[in-house]
């Protein structure tokens, strides 16, 4: 038996899985894991007018209505370069460098009377946490 925030978690992740699925999201994986780090949802995002697909990492935060702490702020600049290194690795693991992706994140709230999402696509930039210019984002 898990603890009752781990559950809470674990249900947001699964509410948000399907808001994207109804979207046109095609989820990739959940839960993936390297090391100490851990990307929530990675899905494909549904073709542009280009015809290209972004892969999008999802960063998904689950709150309840009375929480204090909102969903946004939980996402800190130290959070967000643990997602990029997660990322990365998974790039490399899935040999997908050659594809264009994004970082996003889905707020799920809990008032009591349901969950509800609200998505925020592109959540941070890359160069606002890995040192701007031309540093790379991958960790080696």
């Amino acid at each position: 038996m898990s603890p009752r925030h781990i559950d809470f978690g674990n249900e947001g992740e699964a509410y948000a899985a399907r808001y994207l699925e109804c979207r046109g999201f095609t989820i990739r994986q959940r839960n993936w894991r390297w090391r100490q780090w851990e990307l929530d949802i990675i899905c494909d995002d549904s073709a542009g007018a280009d015809g290209i697909c972004d892969l999008v990492f999802v960063e998904v935060k689950t709150r309840a209505g009375n929480s204090v702490q909102k969903g946004v702020q939980a996402v800190t600049p130290a959070k967000c370069r643990k997602l990029v290194k997660a990322a990365s690795h998974y790039l490399s693991a899935m040999d997908l460098w050659h594809r264009p992706c994004r970082f996003d994140l889905v707020i799920v709230n809990d008032a009591g009377n349901g969950m509800k999402a609200e998505h925020i696509k592109n959540a941070f930039e890359l160069s606002d946490f890995m040192g701007g210019g031309n540093t790379a984002w991958q960790p080696w």
